[in-house]
């Protein structure tokens, strides 16, 4: 478990305590700043805001909506059982035919990757539709947590055709899925995506570290390779807190 942060004592030597600038403002800016600059690093964890407020000699209450602030930002995260830590800021994933392992690695995020489950297993309706075998074809069904700089943000539901078979779970842990298919001469050109949100089920919020029935971010898409066959279908869910979809719209 990463050590509480200890933060220079000059961060917080000028707050203005009798001036018309809130004083949980002042700490959030400040601490906004060292977040982005690096000064506090991700992953770092901050101490309690009673322990916060009494070194600075500030209410409990204003250092919870400082703190707020930076957790409305992306920039912190309350993670149950070990407490506020420091993230890069939210992932806002561009609605393109990427992996989120890239998206990660191209903003600058540390993927991780926990496979979950791993397996060869007889199609159902849905993933038979979705590739385009028939119901009860062996297909590979590949589950895993994704994190960014060691926080939770997504759990990821993939099905892929029989012959990926041989894919093995140490490739899965050390890399995106999209790439170990590049990697053996798959390419993607075309998906169908539904965007969603719902409240998160089963063992989703213990996977993410929300509650056990708090709203998640979904994802669904059906990739198909330069032939126009199926290769991969996934529904993936996603922290609200820590992650946001974008796109641009265009007037015709």
């Amino acid at each position: 478990m990463a050590d509480d942060v200890v933060w220079p004592d000059e961060l917080f030597a000028d707050l203005d305590r009798t001036g018309p600038v809130p004083l949980y403002f002042q700490v959030s800016s400040r601490l906004e700043a060292a977040i982005r600059s690096g000064q506090i690093p991700a992953g770092a964890r901050l101490e309690n805001e009673i322990a916060i407020g009494q070194r600075l000699g500030l209410s409990r209450p204003t250092i919870r909506r400082a703190i707020q602030e930076l957790v409305d930002k992306g920039l912190l995260v309350r993670r149950r059982g070990i407490g506020t830590q420091v993230v890069q800021g939210q992932v806002t994933r561009q609605v393109e035919l990427t992996s989120l392992y890239e998206d990660l690695q191209s903003t600058h995020h540390e993927p991780g990757t926990r496979v979950l489950a791993h397996d060869t297993r007889p199609a159902a309706d849905d993933v038979a539709q979705a590739l385009g075998v028939a119901v009860g074809t062996d297909i590979v069904y590949i589950r895993r947590q994704r994190s960014t700089d060691g926080v939770p943000v997504a759990v990821l539901e993939n099905y892929l055709p029989p012959e990926f078979s041989d894919i093995t779970t140490e490739q899965l842990e050390g890399r995106g899925l999209y790439q170990i298919l590049r990697g053996r001469g798959v390419t993607i050109r075309i998906a169908n995506q539904k965007i969603g949100a719902r409240r998160a089920h089963g063992d989703e919020g213990e996977l993410l570290d929300i509650d056990r029935t708090g709203p998640v971010l979904t994802m669904e898409r059906v990739a198909y390779d330069s032939s126009g066959r199926a290769i991969e279908y996934g529904h993936h869910c996603y922290r609200p807190d820590m992650y946001s979809f974008e796109t641009t719209l265009v007037a015709k």
